[in-house]
Order: C-alpha cells, then structure tokens, then sequence
C-alpha cells in the first residue's frame, strides 16, 4: 500500500509539474503578445498533462504490481513459519507423550519391584524367627554339652581355650618360620640369580678405567735455580702465587719437583699450568704471575665448559641446560673418595642405560639420570645440605623433569623414591662405588664397620663368636648349640640381616652365616 501511494503522489507531482511548465510557457507567449505561440503552449501544456497522466497511471499499476507480489511473498514466508512452529510443537508433544508411557511403565515395574521386596522380607523374617528358634535349641545344647566335657576333663571352658589357644600359636609359629624360611630362601635364589645375571651384564658391559685422585700435584723443573726464580726475592714470587691459587706450594730438599697441595683440583690445576707457562715464559714477578693466572683460571673455565658439552655428545644426552653442563665439566676437577667424579658419574650413567634397557625402562631418562645424579657435589657456592638433596633442588631449577629430580635427590635415601628410575640410580652408584680400586677408604673407617658388625652381632643371646671376613662383605656367628636350636639360629639370621640392612651404611652387600654345631667328645683308654 505503500507504494500504490508513493505511485499517486509521483503522478500527481508530474501533473504538477507539467502545468506549471506550460503556465511559465503561456506566461512568456502573452508577454511577447503572441497569439499563436500561445495556442501553441497550450497544446503542448495539454500534451504534457495526458503524458503525465499516463505515465502516472503507468507508474500507479507498476506500483501495485509489485506491492501484490511483496503481499504474496510475505504471506508464504508467514505461512511457512507457523507451519514450522506446528511441526515443533507436535514434536513437543510426542517427546512429552513417550516420556509420560516410559515413567508409567518404570512405575508400574517400580510397584512390581516392591511387592516383591514385601514378599521377601516377610519370607526372611519367617527364617530368621525359625533360625532364631534353632539357635536357642543349640544354645541349650552346647551348655549341657559343655557342663558333661568340664566334668569329664576337670577343667573350665576358658582353661581349655587358654590350652588350645597356646598349642595353636606355637604350631603357628613354627609353620610360619619354616614357611616364611622357604619363601625368603626362594625368592633370594631367584631375585639373586636374576639380579647377578642383570649386574654382570651391565658391568661387563661398561667397563672403565679405575683411577684414584690424590689431593697433591707434582711439577716438575729442570734445575734448582728455577726453584729460587720461583720463589723470589725474599719469597714475594711464591706468596704471590699463593694468595691467587689457594694453593699450597711445598718447595723443599727434593730434587727437581715442587709440590702442589689442595683439595680442590681445579685450584691445583690452576696452579699447575700457571707454573709451566711462567717457567715456559722466564719472567716471574708478581705483576707477571698475576696476569698468567688470570688467563689460566679462564683457560680452565673454558676448558670445563668444553668438558661437559663433550661428555654429554658422548653419552648421546641432548639439551642439557648450559649450567648443568658446566657443572658436568667441573667433575673432571672433583674427586670422591679418591675416585673421578666425572669418570664415576659416566660409569652410573652407562650402567642405568644398560640396566634400563634390560629392564624395559627408558634408557636416556636413566642416563641423564646417572650422569646428574651427583651434581651437588660442584657446586659455586658451598650449600649447607646433603649433595643429593642440593643436586636435585638444582635439577628442579634447571626444569629437568620429576624422575630425574627424584632419582637424584634420593640416591643416599634422603627422599622418598616415587618411580623405578630411583632405585636404578642408587644400586649403579653403588656398583660404581664398589668396584674394587675405585675408591679409597679411611682405614679408621674400615675397622669400624667391622668392629660394628661383629658388635652387633653379639648382641643376641646364645651368640659365642664372631668373625667379619671377606673384607666385611660375610659375618660369621657362632651359637652355642646347647642354647639355640635350629630354628633360633635361622631366626638369629633373617633378624641380624634386617638389623644391619637398618642400622650400618656399606657397599654392596653382606651376608650372615650363623653357625650351630655338636661335638660329643670321648677318649678311649
């Protein structure tokens, strides 16, 4: 409707428009005072006005046209959509309806269900009154059966249990000894065989060199009067050379050698080549040994860094964060119990690859972990907790993931082991550790554990004797047999493993012989 009145106003408009256009014409006409032009503007006035009109009624019909089909097209969209919405509602409804019989069919079952649950529970209440009954009844005649037993045995119901009581537990006892002696013997021959099998082969497989460090360096010289040069005048060389190092340095009657003391390898190596290139070089003053020193000290952090990235391409471990590398490479200058850290920390890695591997563990996570597993040992700055726990606050900064962190921080037992890789550490530390020559232990040290282990040991009674032999690695008891039996002595046996295993701190393993003989002796005359 719309348009149909914009198509009039438009006609309208031209009407309009075309009287006014022959008004404007007939106005000029009269104005020249001619006759005929204006006959002639009017004419064309009328000219105009029918055209107008036509096309206005054009225009009008048009309009109308158009205004039908948007009616049209309007009311199928319309009747398209309520028909949409009806085929929703009926939806609605059938959802609504099959709902409605589902819940009437689980009520109904529901109803069943209950009937039948009311039927049981009076069934069982009728059994449990005639159990009820019977047990009375059987009640009755175990007391009277009690009363003729207690007269026949002279003795009372609880005397009697007592007795069984007592018998039972020693017939226990000895059946759960003897078993649990079976058990252990079992699954020692097995867990030991499999265990030596996979020891073996992992030794034999990473085999190293064995070297001890010592905590002094030799250098050597050419003739005494270097050893003056050294020195100085009234001894400002070696001060010098002392104060920059931390070194010790002995110069004493011995031909052609100086000593160079320190516990710290790195200041000995220091010290050491900061020597050679002075005597290479000839001039030694303070202002010299100074200079070289410097450049020594950076030659040797260069020389670190060069270390750990090398032993981790050789050990195949890849983004190995550039600190912990460094710290890698200042094992090659720290030694453990006179052993190589560096060389130690490459022997545990390559046997937990090889133990991982046989154990279908993964191998690199087990590598990394051996290699790292004593980096708290080097350290800038001395920490004040065990290595293990400091190495693995490291790894942790450095974001190696949970296992390895694990593994390191309780290799020696100071955190709780929470995945396979943990214990795999400890055991090749231990391997490495116990290689024979690979590290060298306090004499003091050695007679205590052994003093210890045959301490304990006499500590049970019925022990006599015993011996620690094999180097500590057996313990020999000696029971007296008129004071043990058999079974005591087996007993005596898993107790003391258990109690040296808890107690004492060893490399490798211990194993307890407890020995119980007779001897009847006679003599014929």
């Amino acid at each position: 409707m719309n348009v149909l009145i914009i198509g009039i106003i438009a006609g309208v408009v031209g009407v309009g428009i075309g009287i006014a256009i022959s008004y404007t014409l007939l106005k000029k006409t009269i104005t020249k005072g001619s006759a005929a032009l204006m006959q002639k503007a009017k004419d064309e006035a009328k000219a105009i006005k029918k055209k107008s009109e036509e096309d206005a009624e054009l225009l009008k019909k048009e309009k109308i046209l158009q205004a039908k089909e948007k009616f049209l097209q309007l009311k199928s969209e319309h009747e398209k959509l309520v028909n949409e919405k009806n085929q929703q509602i009926a939806a609605g409804e059938n959802r609504i309806k099959q709902k409605e019989a589902s819940l009437n069919q689980k009520t109904e079952e529901l109803n069943r269900k209950v009937n039948e649950n009311n039927a049981l529970k009076e069934k069982l209440d009728r059994q449990i009154e005639a159990n009820r009954q019977k047990q009375e009844e059987l009640d009755k005649q175990t007391a009277i059966q009690k009363a003729k037993l207690e007269s026949i045995a002279e003795l009372s119901a609880q005397q009697a249990k007592e007795q069984l009581i007592q018998l039972m537990e020693d017939e226990a006892r000895a059946e759960a000894m003897v078993t649990i002696k079976e058990i252990v013997d079992e699954a020692q021959n097995t867990a030991n065989m499999e265990a030596k099998k996979l020891v073996i082969k992992s030794i034999q497989r990473t085999g190293v060199e064995t070297a001890l460090e010592n905590a002094v360096s030799v250098f050597n010289i050419e003739n005494d009067e270097i050893k003056g040069r050294i020195i100085g005048r009234e001894g400002r060389n070696i001060r010098a050379l002392e104060n920059l190092t931390g070194v010790d340095i002995i110069i004493d009657d011995s031909p052609d050698t100086i000593l160079l003391s320190s516990f710290d390898p790195v200041r000995r190596e220091v010290a050491r080549l900061s020597l050679q290139k002075l005597v290479t070089d000839g001039r030694i003053h303070p202002a010299r040994i100074e200079e070289i020193v410097a450049k020594t000290k950076k030659q040797i952090e260069q020389e670190i860094n060069e270390i750990g990235k090398r032993t981790c391409i050789d050990l195949g471990i890849h983004n190995m964060p550039h600190e912990l590398m460094r710290m890698v490479g200042k094992m090659r200058y720290r030694s453990s119990y006179g052993q190589n850290l560096l060389q130690h920390s490459k022997e545990v890695a390559n046997l937990c690859a090889t133990m991982a591997a046989e154990l279908g563990l993964n191998a690199k996570l087990a590598k990394r972990a051996g290699l790292l597993h004593d980096i708290g040992k080097v350290p800038d700055t001395e920490p004040e907790m065990p290595h293990a726990l400091f190495g693995a606050q490291l790894a942790e900064q450095y974001k190696e993931k949970p296992e390895i962190v694990n593994a390191i921080g309780a290799h020696h037992d100071e955190m709780e082991m929470t995945n396979l890789i943990s214990p795999l550490v400890q055991v090749c530390d231990a391997i490495s550790g116990a290689r024979p020559g690979a590290r060298r232990e306090v004499v003091e040290a050695y007679m205590k554990r052994l003093n210890d282990l045959e301490n304990l040991a006499l500590t049970y009674p019925g022990v006599v004797k015993t011996y620690a032999i094999q180097a500590g690695r057996e313990l020999r008891v000696i029971v007296g047999a008129e004071k043990v039996t058999d079974q005591q002595a087996d007993q005596i046996s898993f107790d003391l493993s258990k109690k040296i295993q808890n107690e004492m701190t060893y490399p490798g393993q211990i194993k307890i012989t407890v020995i119980r003989e007779t001897r009847s002796v006679n003599y014929a005359r």
